[in-house]
């Protein structure tokens, strides 16, 4: 109804009934292994389309049965989605082909999965059914970053890696610029095969949290390269927030990280890092590029009140000069360590690539040949409808 204005004017059951308004319930589910900023940014997306996000993760036995062994056990994939801080809660051991009786089960609306294809084990696409009962939404799949793109950059780093004259993430012969590089591929699938991120200010601020500290919040420091965000610096990184309420994590430039641990470190480039990092619901900021020595103006311009380094995994550098890269912070008094009481670390994930090369090749071009076939079968129903309709 409108008042004598013309101005809409809602009765008290319009506004009662508004009150109420049941809360939209989004589903998502998947592997979840070795989570990027590609997983992160689909669930980001997947957030948005309602108000409460429920996430399935699949077990290692439904992984092995259906794909092969991951990369990550299901413990860390489990941690890894739960401190996205756009998941409000996570279904262990979700069944590895959804199916529409999921929906009800967990009382959700819709399910959403990415623009990329996904087939089942008879080369149908996955989420047809879903599609069918109009309770399948689409998100947009993040270009430039994939599981199969960092496998291959981890495959590199072995010490002939330069010799290489194939691709790493398949084995296949390749022409390059470089012997082996990454940004090859003789992948046809536009799901499988590798691209380059390129990052935009759009981006940083859609994963930026945009909280600012309150008066009165202690505020800490981390730095380091937190290369190939994983569980063990989700724990860290819930460690450092129990000290105080303000977490901002310090990332080192590619070249101060490759100074510092050699061969072909860092695996991921400072913009991938960034927004790995943002989406753990543990932080609150980020500095790009921090100063590897932590200095007085940093402190005074971040109001820092505790600097804070881990105790597993961590080994602390001179800085180029020599001197300690903490030698500030602990002269005042704010420098504190804490134990994440994680043994995972990022050369620990390379390890397990490599002693598994081959594995991970068969699988990678497994999966393609199943994206091709559905490819060419979806590319020819396409020409049949346009030759229907002429």
């Amino acid at each position: 109804m409108s008042d004598s204005d013309g101005n809409t004017v809602f009765t008290d059951k319009e506004k009662s009934a508004d009150a109420v308004k049941t809360p939209v319930r989004v589903y998502c589910v998947g592997c979840y292994d070795m989570v990027h900023f590609g997983h992160a940014n689909s669930i980001r997306q997947a957030k948005l389309m309602g108000d409460y996000l429920i996430v399935g993760v699949h077990s290692d036995a439904d992984i092995i049965k259906y794909k092969g062994p991951p990369v990550m056990n299901e413990r860390e994939r489990y941690k890894m989605i739960r401190a996205l801080k756009w998941v409000d809660e996570v279904v262990e051991g979700a069944p590895y082909y959804p199916e529409l009786e999921e929906m009800k089960q967990y009382d959700a609306d819709f399910i959403v999965h990415g623009s990329d294809i996904t087939v089942d084990p008879d080369g149908n696409e996955t989420y047809r059914h879903f599609r069918a009962a109009g309770k399948f939404k689409e998100c947009q799949r993040t270009a430039g970053v994939s599981t199969t793109d960092l496998v291959g950059r981890m495959l590199l780093m072995t010490k002939t890696h330069h010799l290489q004259a194939h691709n790493p993430v398949t084995g296949d012969d390749i022409t390059a610029d470089k012997p082996g590089a990454t940004s090859t591929s003789t992948m046809r699938s536009p799901y499988t095969g590798v691209s380059q991120f390129l990052p935009s200010t759009h981006i940083l601020h859609q994963f930026a949290s945009g909280i600012e500290p309150k008066p009165g919040d202690r505020i800490i420091y981390c730095a380091g390269a937190f290369d190939l965000f994983h569980a063990g610096h989700v724990d860290f990184l819930a460690e450092a927030l129990k000290l105080g309420d303000y977490v901002i994590v310090g990332l080192h430039t590619d070249s101060e990280i490759n100074r510092y641990d050699g061969s072909n470190y860092p695996i991921m480039n400072i913009h991938e890092r960034t927004l790995s990092v943002l989406a753990c619901r543990h932080v609150h900021e980020v500095v790009i590029g921090s100063p590897y020595k932590i200095t007085e103006d940093l402190l005074n311009h971040f109001k820092i009140d505790i600097v804070v380094c881990g105790t597993r995994n961590t080994h602390v550098e001179p800085c180029v000069d020599g001197s300690d890269p903490y030698e500030i912070p602990k002269k005042k008094g704010i420098f504190r360590q804490v134990d994440s009481k994680s043994e995972l670390s990022t050369q620990i994930i390379v390890d397990r690539i490599i002693a598994n090369r081959l594995r991970f090749q068969r699988r990678n071009k497994a999966k393609e040949a199943k994206e091709m076939r559905l490819i060419d079968i979806m590319e020819k129903k396409k020409q049949e409808a346009c030759a229907q309709e002429t």
